[in-house]
Order: structure tokens, then C-alpha cells, then sequence
């Protein structure tokens, strides 16, 4: 059992989708960046999924 997220940081965006490999499902979520601290847009995302 594992997970694979993946993560764009955009100027206006970040994008997460977060991969189960185990079972193949997957989440989305595309939240607005922050460009002061690019990781508060990411832990913002890995938190709404």
C-alpha cells in the first residue's frame, strides 16, 4: 500500500493529485497559490484531500 502525490505550483495555482496505488484511485485538487510561501498553497491542498 502507498500513495504518490504530485504537485504543480503555478502563479495562480496549485494543482495536487494525490495517486493510491494500491487500489488505483485518485484525488484532484487545485487550490490558489501563494506566492510568498509557495508551501502554504501545497499544505493548503494536502489538506482539503
Amino acid at each position: 500500500m502507498g500513495y504518490r502525490l504530485g504537485v504543480d505550483v503555478g502563479g495562480t495555482f496549485t494543482d495536487l493529485l494525490l495517486f493510491d496505488t494500491a487500489t488505483g484511485a485518485f484525488w484532484r485538487h487545485k487550490t490558489p497559490s501563494t506566492p510568498h510561501d509557495s508551501s502554504e498553497g501545497i499544505l493548503n491542498g494536502v489538506t482539503a484531500i
